[in-house]
């Protein structure tokens, strides 16, 4: 019989603090049962069918509620590996505090494509975007739910101004653009768009702009 504490023990340590059921298989065939009790005891929290988190710091998983980035970013983590995600667009967004409000869609750059999205059971919509990560500016921050990777301020900026239009989310993009200006210096955002043949004028206009900017205050 799977022992309660060992579950919890092992979830707790996971990258995120979130594991899929069938990974505990070493507790068992009955582990289900016992992740459930959990579940139900508020010791797991279960993010979306078959995957579960140990909310930090002893909360009681009833009434707890995992914020949305970090929650995709766990969900994302599971499926393709520690350090092999990362938050991005919207969602880095989210993270840096350029989207003052809760959105209920997260970008999450993953190494492979067709994955239909993921829908959490306390609501909002995870869409995975195959991105390969060794071109994108990560870096590796602190969640809600641990470290984790998420693409730099300019990366974002860069994302945002190429996809402006993205799941009906323009108003917002165009305020967390605003927002993310003042954190990005021109070097940054050049060296982002020297990567990409076809720059575009939008991207050459925030170049532009950050550039005067630069100019000014050195």
């Amino acid at each position: 019989m799977a022992d309660d504490v060992d579950i919890v023990r092992v979830i707790a340590r996971a990258p995120l603090h979130t594991v899929r059921l069938r990974d505990l298989k070493t507790f068992g065939t009955n582990t289900w049962r016992a992740v459930d009790r959990l579940t139900e005891q508020g010791a797991l929290t279960r993010l979306i069918h078959g995957v579960y988190t140990a909310p930090p710091d002893g909360r009681d998983g009833r009434t707890w509620k995992p914020p949305f980035e970090p929650a995709a970013l766990a969900i994302a983590t599971v499926r393709f590996g520690e350090r092999r995600v990362a938050l991005m667009g919207v969602s880095a967004a989210r993270h840096w505090g350029a989207i003052p409000r809760a959105i209920g869609v997260a970008h999450v750059a993953v190494p492979r494509g067709g994955y239909a999205p993921a829908e959490l059971d306390r609501g909002g919509v995870v869409r995975f975007v195959p991105r390969d990560l060794n071109r994108l500016d990560l870096v590796v921050d602190r969640t809600a739910l641990g470290e984790g990777m998420v693409t730099t301020p300019a990366q974002t900026l860069f994302d945002l101004i190429v996809r402006r239009d993205r799941d009906g989310l323009a108003v917002e993009i165009e305020g967390a653009i605003r927002n993310l200006v003042p954190r990005v210096k021109a070097t940054e955002f050049e060296e982002i768009t020297a990567r990409y043949v076809r720059r575009g004028q939008a991207l050459e206009k925030m170049l532009e702009e950050l550039r005067g900017r630069d100019a000014e205050v050195g």
